[in-house]
């Protein structure tokens, strides 16, 4: 959770607006603490100013996309904890085969359903809390 609060800081990254927004006020119902970024530099920089635990990244974006910020990020070690879930269009057999190679913890496709949403963030908040938890960085 983050240092401040008990609620979990999830930080929102895509490019429309629309589904950001949409997104944002279901994560506050879920009693989340929630930013947004509407770009993969913006993104980026929020990550490494304030940590989040969760980052719901959107793959096609202008500039950096989300699979070069799920990289940055999984190649420093100071953010194992935080989980990365990959939200984007570009198909359910290209995000099964690529969200990983990135280092996401897990994806959804669009258009998703709001509940399969909260139910994924919900299983990777606990893993990446089980894995900081455990002696070894692993989960249990």
């Amino acid at each position: 959770m983050s240092k401040n609060s008990p609620k979990p800081l999830i930080l929102v990254v895509d490019d429309n607006d629309e589904i950001r927004g949409m997104v944002t006020a279901h994560l506050e119902g879920m009693e989340c603490d929630v930013l947004e970024a509407n770009n993969g530099e913006d993104g980026l920089a929020m990550i490494l100013s304030n940590t989040p635990d969760l980052v719901l990244l959107d793959v096609m974006m202008p500039g950096l996309n989300g699979w070069e910020v799920a990289k940055y990020v999984r190649e420093r070690p100071e953010f194992n904890n935080m989980g990365i879930i990959m939200v984007t269009a570009i198909g359910e057999a290209v995000n099964d085969m690529t969200s990983p190679l990135y280092g996401a913890d897990d994806h959804i496709d669009k258009p998703f359903q709001l509940a399969e949403l909260s139910f994924k963030i919900r299983k990777t908040l606990s893993k990446k809390k089980r894995e900081s938890q455990s002696p070894d960085g692993e989960a249990a």
